[in-house]
């Protein structure tokens, strides 16, 4: 398949899913996947000479626990398809993935997008719970006292309520 095939595909494809995207580059693009747990996440496809890389932003450094989200991390990998969960050199948390260009069809695309959506998304409460879990029981303690809203902290009360069984 040839350059002008490939990028061809890719945005035929996220045209036809009614994706946000944008060119970054000659063969690159940003794709805005939407969520439900994580609101957003931003997928960049990167056309190699022989390759598809596939990034995805999940979340910043926790504050705590970075082994247990490493292993939870680990765990999670090995259900995975095309793509994993990677970490930077700061502790920043990715899906990567790399796939041969000879293998991307609009059917595999999507099917890699959706892998992208669907483990960011449905791993994100638990990852923030475990890097952050004393951050959220500080603010939901906080808003609980000042009478704030809590709206967006509500997939957290199982755990950050104290009146609640644990």
């Amino acid at each position: 398949m040839t350059d002008a095939e490939i990028t061809e595909l890719i945005e035929q494809s996220l045209a036809a899913a009614e994706l946000d995207w944008e060119r970054t580059g000659e063969a690159s693009y940003a794709v805005t996947l939407p969520g439900t747990h994580k609101l957003k996440t931003t997928c960049n496809l990167i056309v190699g000479q022989h390759t598809l890389r596939i990034e995805a932003f999940v979340m910043r450094q926790p504050d705590e626990n970075r082994e247990q989200l490493w292993a939870y991390l680990l765990r999670r990998n090995a259900r995975m398809y095309a793509v994993s969960f990677a970490i930077d050199t700061v502790g920043d948390v990715y899906l990567m993935g790399r796939v041969p260009l000879a293998a991307v069809t609009a059917d595999e695309l999507d099917r890699l997008l959706g892998s992208v959506l669907t483990y960011a998304d449905e791993s994100f409460d638990e990852m923030l719970e475990i890097g952050f879990g004393s951050a959220i029981r500080r603010e939901w303690e906080w808003r609980v006292k000042r009478g704030e809203s809590l709206a967006n902290l509500r997939a957290f009360a199982h755990f950050a309520d104290p009146t609640r069984q644990r």
